[in-house]
């Protein structure tokens, strides 16, 4: 007979990644990279002040075409980076949102997308 196991984390991650896209409606100039982080940072200094800046974000892949990028951020800030995110509004005196796409505690967990899979 097949019994049953429950396997649970003993431990928290230590990092949390973020799959997410930023969208300006009106089209416009596109951040680089460098611009992308400072507007992750100015996003968390806005909502959380200057503690919230000082939150270790780190952009692991940039892609400037679609605006996407995966972010990775201690355990500890995942909720202010994402609520931060979130309320976001203006890019250069612009509309602009965040969408938050997919959510992990492991990296590996972001490299596929079961709904954008083609057979």
């Amino acid at each position: 007979a097949a019994a049953f196991e429950r396997r649970v984390l003993r431990r928290a991650a230590e990092h949390h990644y973020l799959r997410v896209r930023l969208e300006l409606p009106d089209g416009g100039a596109r951040p680089n990279a460098a611009q992308f982080k400072q507007l992750v940072v100015t996003a968390l200094r806005e909502l959380h002040g200057e503690v919230g800046a000082a939150l270790p974000v780190d952009v692991l892949i940039y892609e400037e075409k679609t605006l996407s990028a995966i972010l990775r951020v201690i355990s500890s800030g995942f909720v202010k980076l994402w609520s931060a995110l979130t309320l976001l509004g203006f890019y250069q005196n612009r509309r602009c949102a965040f969408r938050v796409l997919q959510t992990s505690p492991f990296l590996l967990a972001l490299s596929g997308n079961s709904r954008e899979l083609v057979l």
